[in-house]
């Protein structure tokens, strides 16, 4: 077994048990046990579980985020001096990891349900997270902003989290919905998936934001 075989064999490892019982519960002899490698390993190639955290989630966030910073370019190239398409931004945000699960060959299943693992971590582990998502962070707000001017900055976060959490339940709840459905929808349907998702994100996204009744007279 080659040095980058290893390492892969940790990452994946890694990577389904984080998924399967959370960050904070997989212990690092947990993942070498399973792995079949020592503890020795797994510092020489990562040197921490924090850097171990970040090379899983820099795996496929690093390919996922380009796209997304690609298609989100393509996006905004298209309008010129005007203001960006709703449907292109939000398509830009959740196709590529909708379409990254749709592939079984690049561990899709296994990091979409590490990603709803994410919301449920320590603060710790969230913020050592987050910083793998670079300029997504700061890019599609302020794309959304400019394809929503009307609309107050507070309510632009308040949409922005609903549309986080509407993919990431997307992503992570596809059993759910077979049951739900008793089989009639397909959650490996993906195409099918982003298409309904971007439609019902962009008629939220422009839906009217709702009296606040501190604010009534």
């Amino acid at each position: 077994m080659t040095a980058e075989d290893t390492r892969e064999r940790i990452l994946d490892t890694a990577e389904r048990l984080f998924a399967q019982h959370g960050i904070e519960a997989t212990s690092l002899r947990a993942i070498t046990a399973e792995a079949g490698v020592n503890l020795a390993a797994v510092h020489y190639y990562f040197g921490s579980k924090e850097a171990l955290v970040r090379a899983v989630f820099g795996r496929r966030l690093g390919p996922v985020n380009q796209e997304r910073m690609k298609l989100l370019d393509e996006c905004e190239a298209r309008a010129g001096s005007n203001p960006p398409s709703l449907k292109g931004i939000v398509e830009a945000l959740i196709a590529p990891p909708l379409r990254l699960r749709g592939n079984p060959a690049q561990g899709g299943e296994n990091f979409c349900m590490l990603m709803g693992q994410l919301f449920s971590e320590s603060s710790k582990w969230r913020q050592v997270i987050f910083a793998e998502f670079g300029e997504t962070m700061s890019r599609f707000p302020a794309a959304l902003k400019r394809a929503l001017p009307h609309l107050p900055e507070k309510e632009l976060f308040w949409k922005l989290h609903f549309l986080i959490g509407a993919m990431a339940h997307t992503l992570r709840a596809s059993g759910l919905l077979v049951h739900l459905s008793r089989g009639q929808c397909d959650p490996d349907d993906v195409e099918g998936t982003l298409r309904r998702l971007t439609a019902f994100l962009v008629a939220g996204l422009q839906a009217p934001v709702p009296p606040d009744p501190g604010e009534q007279s």
